[in-house]
């Protein structure tokens, strides 16, 4: 299992170093600053009991057990409510968008009090959460040039060029990170999905049975393997590992969601839904909750059930409401939207799209954040046009939302400009540009794999048209709605 947190961030869980001040020394008084750079980033607290609190909240989420890291790191800050460091930990935690965002804001407010370590670290999640990639980029790779020993934020730093899909530059400091301290255990997991990532699957099973090694009794270790295996297609062999990390933690929702999936994929779909329904009636959080629910929307559409996925849409929807969780209801649109897009009501997704944009403008997320959603709903838009084949509008659209792209230099629009473009270019019967579009964008979203697969068999390259249709059909991720989208048609296409 992974925890990043929100699809648009490009960060990782966040934790530092053990080192800890008091807030009556400076910082170079603690021996934390002016050290050489063999030195761990600090943490900065006032409060030994904080600061035990703060080491046990880490060690759980470092371990995944995230749900129950929630409650020490809110004695953390409970105990110092200028602990800066345990917010952004307590925001990387959340079982909500809401929480998440407001925690954020208390650690940038507070980052002043804190180290430079911690300010980097507190700046950089804000960066990657407004879509400032290449402002976190700077300020991680600062991070580490500052503390280049320190394995915490080689993890970090790997996570933002994982996040980017530079696979070979991630598995560079996750590895270095595991040569600085053998034992930490968090480096092995990622390794082992940058690694799949890559297809190096035998490498991948290594190092998640090294992880597996360090920590046996914790259920994440054989969650992650069994992750390795379903993406592999051995879904008994993923079950039985899923099945491992629930003897140990009956709780440990994830688990649910792997089983689910690889029940899905051999077409158990009644078995499937129990599975899912398994969180709701142990769910501990709406985060929780919303698992559950996106995971039977995506069963829902994965049988092609519009009704029903909408349905299901509309429960996470009302979760989010009881809250007034602005990010989630905005996120619930949108994905009610591609799947309107999806069932060829593009009017509804428009409506959908809109609304999403209104309550994203209205909330008090950052400025940052609101531009970003400006931006996107031109990409919004062109989807909208292309299904109405309007190609006058969608080009339009398009050309504005790659110039916004490029302007903020921001990698994932540029990958999803390129998108549109193929798109355009495959309405336009260009079955030339569209594959150069296309293969320069997102290839983790099955959608593309299966956009390649479809350019190529429309220009008569057989081959190729089947190579993209496997690649899509055994795509084999956990829950998600793109896969859904095109999982049947890339099955019946690639056989």
């Amino acid at each position: 299992m992974r925890h990043f947190f929100l699809l648009t961030i490009a960060s990782l869980i966040v934790f530092t170093g053990c080192a800890q001040t008091d807030s009556n020394r400076s910082i170079s008084e603690s021996g934390s600053e002016s050290s050489t750079k063999a030195a761990k980033i600090p943490t900065t607290t006032a409060s030994d009991e904080a600061r035990k609190e703060f080491l046990q909240g880490r060690d759980l989420a470092e371990r995944l057990l995230i749900q129950d890291s929630i409650q020490h790191f809110d004695k953390a800050t409970s105990l110092d409510q200028n602990f800066a460091l345990a917010h952004l930990s307590r925001a990387n935690v959340s079982p909500t968008a809401k929480e998440f965002f407001d925690h954020l804001k208390t650690a940038v407010s507070l980052s002043d009090k804190a180290s430079e370590g911690e300010r980097l670290l507190i700046l950089g999640t804000e960066a990657g959460a407004n879509g400032n990639l290449e402002k976190q980029k700077e300020l991680l790779e600062k991070l580490v040039a500052t503390y280049p020993n320190d394995e915490r934020a080689r993890f970090v730093l790997g996570g933002y060029y994982f996040g980017q899909q530079d696979f070979d530059t991630a598995i560079q400091h996750y590895k270095k990170a595991t040569e600085l301290v053998p034992t930490y255990s968090p480096a092995f997991n990622i390794l082992g999905y940058a690694l799949r990532q890559r297809e190096s699957f035998g490498e991948a099973e290594e190092a998640f049975k090294k992880y597996i090694a360090l920590i046996p009794n914790d259920p994440n270790p054989y969650d992650s393997l069994a992750e390795l295996y379903l993406k592999m297609g051995r879904f008994d062999d993923a079950i039985t590992q899923y099945q491992k990390a629930l003897s140990i933690d009956s709780n440990f929702i994830n688990s649910h969601l792997g089983i689910g999936a690889a029940l899905m994929y051999q077409g158990k779909t009644d078995e499937a839904a129990a599975e899912f329904n398994k969180i709701n009636s142990k769910a501990r959080s709406d985060g929780e909750r919303r698992a559950a629910l996106f995971a039977l929307t995506v069963l829902a559409t994965d049988g092609a059930k519009w009704d029903q996925a909408l349905s299901e849409v509309d429960r996470q929807y009302a979760l989010g409401e009881k809250t007034s969780d602005a990010p989630n209801l905005a996120g619930d649109l949108q994905l009610r939207g591609n799947i309107l897009v999806e069932m060829g009501r593009f009017d509804e997704a428009r409506q959908a799209y809109d609304r999403s944009l209104k309550i994203t403008s209205e909330s008090n997320l950052s400025p940052e954040i609101k531009d970003n959603a400006t931006l996107f709903n031109h990409y919004n838009l062109a989807r909208v046009a292309l299904g109405k084949k309007d190609l006058v509008t969608a080009k339009m659209e398009a050309a504005e939302f790659r110039k916004g792209a490029e302007a903020k230099k921001n990698p994932n629009q540029v990958k999803q400009s390129h998108e549109l473009s193929g798109l355009i270019a495959l309405e336009e019967k260009n079955y030339d540009q569209a594959i150069a579009e296309l293969q320069q964008t997102n290839l983790q979203n099955p959608q593309n794999l299966f956009r390649l697969a479809w350019a190529y068999e429309s220009k008569g390259d057989a081959d190729k048209a089947q190579e993209f249709y496997a690649k899509a059909a055994r795509f084999n991720s956990l829950p998600q709605v793109n896969y859904a989208f095109v999982r049947a048609k890339s099955a019946k296409a690639a056989a």
